[in-house]
């Protein structure tokens, strides 16, 4: 797309830096002792840069471009984790999905064992021990009602959690399907099994 960016003239260049730290999008870095632009995704094209460069280096160009990516915006999340208690009997999220069923505890435990095994997954998240209900029943009619492809657990290594395997074990049985389930236990050395 045709856009307004920043050019460097790399000849100009003093390589003070002043325009990487002016950079709050992180578009520009220091390569070679001299400024360039690294992820021009990243480039606004308004120019925070332009007025700290000492030896009027950066300038304005309209070019092909790619589109502009704001690197501060959250990004939009198709697994965004919901308590198994509040989750929604039926949902398009649910439709020809993978089902995580996590500990809450496992994504504090070990955020990228959570976040690799939540990756593409509807996530749903619990504690049998604090939540003090029985899981089975309502995930059971989740799993009837919609089109789950599979089922993974995510649980910790402390008995307590062995609930959840149980739950989604019994959750199965009632949904009258037959669903793989892959159950994995986070153990406090940070490996998983």
């Amino acid at each position: 797309m045709l856009r307004q960016m920043i050019r460097i003239d790399e000849d100009l260049c003093n390589g003070c830096g002043k325009c990487v730290k002016s950079c709050a999008e992180g578009a520009i870095e220091m390569v070679d002792h001299k400024a360039k632009v690294v992820r021009e995704d990243y480039c606004d094209g308004l120019g925070a840069c332009l007025p700290v460069c000492p030896v009027d280096a950066i300038s304005f160009e309209m070019r092909e471009a790619l589109p502009f990516v704001d690197p501060h915006a959250p990004a939009l999340k198709t697994n965004w984790p919901l308590q198994i208690q509040l989750s929604a009997l039926t949902s398009p999220a649910y439709d020809q999905a993978q089902l995580l069923i996590a500990a809450d505890c496992t994504a504090f435990a070990s955020p990228s064992i959570y976040t690799g095994l939540s990756a593409g997954r509807v996530v749903l998240i619990g504690c049998p021990k604090l939540d003090r209900v029985s899981y089975a029943s309502r995930l059971g009619a989740i799993l009837k009602a919609n089109t789950i492809l599979d089922v993974t657990v995510l649980r910790m290594d402390v008995p307590c959690c062995g609930g959840m395997s149980a739950a989604v074990a019994e959750a199965i049985e009632l949904s009258g399907k037959d669903l793989p389930l892959t159950v994995h236990v986070l153990h406090r050395d940070g490996t998983i099994k």
